[in-house]
């Protein structure tokens, strides 16, 4: 069993900021792939960030330049930096993530529970 926590979700002012954070713990062996995507009410979860195992990134167009996206390898820990937010930004944000929970074992992929993120005046 893996679990991916995620914390940091609120409510802020637009151009206000925010670090989100994931943890994935449980039976985790090793971690390829971790990311950030975003669901509001009536729209397809859309991909926000990620970051491979090598360290390479990838963003949302939309978020590009304001939001960034890192990991912390022996914590098995990804954030997302969210600066200069926008109304347009409100969601719910949920961490994802391909895992290993042996070294035979086959990748799997797990979500986390999702975090609110409104930006509102």
């Amino acid at each position: 069993q893996v679990q991916l926590v995620e914390s940091g979700g609120g409510l802020v002012q637009p151009g206000g900021t925010l670090r989100l954070s994931c943890t994935a713990s449980g039976r985790v062996f090793s971690i390829g792939t971790m990311g950030w995507h975003r669901q509001t009410p009536g729209k397809e979860r859309e991909l926000v960030a990620s970051i491979t195992s090598a360290g390479s990134t990838n963003y949302a167009d939309s978020v590009k330049g304001r939001f960034t996206i890192s990991r912390d390898f022996p914590k098995n820990t990804v954030y997302l930096q969210m600066n200069n937010l926008k109304p347009e930004d409100t969601a719910v944000y949920f961490c994802n993530a391909d895992v290993y929970s042996n070294a035979y074992s086959l990748l799997r992929n797990y979500w986390g529970q999702g975090t609110q993120v409104t930006v509102s005046s």
